[in-house]
């Protein structure tokens, strides 16, 4: 075991939670097959009972453990009951992923403040929300790891993601500032900039033959789900003394 294992991991069980689990080929269940393989309980969470029972019945036909979570990561209230579960049930948490976000397109003058509010509150409330929970824990725990989900917005700013970029780049700094207050904690706050296609179920289903166009166009350029997975996994395995705060992850052929 690492030094960030758990302490109490000899009379509580130890799990994981993954907020933002959708499609089957997603970051989300992509990151929940990873950590089932590692023994740990995996809490697969998000909004859609049928998707998030596909992804714990894979994680457990691989021989792993997972329960599925119903979630709106946007109210508190529902983020407040998530870990009160886990706490109830004498469950440590070693691990807490948030990957909820929606890269939705809209022309600066025709986004409205709904659509720009929602946006937000997806993007970056609940990233907060998710972080004040899963910190509150780590500290009574003396340890564990947080990593939010960024995005090529997280960096840098597009036409028509105006509202997305917003969101994210708050995420980012977000993330950086809880870095650098609670790393001397022992918990591991990490960002991963996912900077590029996600070769998955959104871009596949995209309308208008869009997503083909973009892997036809970008060659094997996409970013392999299982890949991205792999690398959160290994964020979480860091070892002190060094740890990582910010991974940007892109095919190793593009230029940037």
């Amino acid at each position: 075991m690492n030094t960030k294992t758990l302490t109490q991991a000899v009379i509580r069980q130890r799990c994981a939670v993954v907020i933002g689990v959708g499609a089957s080929q997603g970051i989300g269940a992509a990151v929940s097959r990873r950590i089932g393989r590692e023994g740990l309980l995996v809490y697969v969470v998000g909004r859609t009972q049928e998707k998030l029972d596909r992804v714990v019945a894979e994680v457990q036909q691989a021989g792993g453990q997972a329960e599925s979570y119903i979630l709106d990561a946007t109210k508190v209230s529902q983020v407040e009951a998530l870990f009160s579960h886990i706490h109830a049930r004498q469950q440590a948490i070693a691990l807490v992923v948030h990957n909820v976000g929606s890269n939705m397109p809209s022309r600066f003058l025709k986004s409205s403040l709904s659509f720009f509010d929602s946006m937000w509150r997806l993007t970056f409330l609940s990233g907060f929300l998710v972080g004040q929970q899963a910190v509150k824990t780590m500290q009574q725990q003396g340890q564990g790891t947080l990593i939010f989900t960024g995005a090529s917005a997280s960096i840098r700013g597009k036409p028509y993601f105006a509202a997305f970029t917003t969101g994210k780049a708050a995420l980012r700094a977000y993330a950086q500032g809880l870095a650098k207050e609670l790393n001397p904690q022992n918990i591991h706050i990490a960002h991963v900039v996912v900077d590029g296609m996600v070769d998955g179920e959104r871009i596949n289903q995209a309308v208008f033959g869009l997503g083909r166009m973009l892997r036809q166009t970008r060659g094997g350029g996409g970013l392999n789900i299982e890949a991205i997975a792999e690398n959160y996994w290994m964020l979480h395995q860091q070892a002190k003394p060094l740890w990582t705060h910010e991974l940007d992850l892109r095919p190793y052929s593009e230029k940037f």
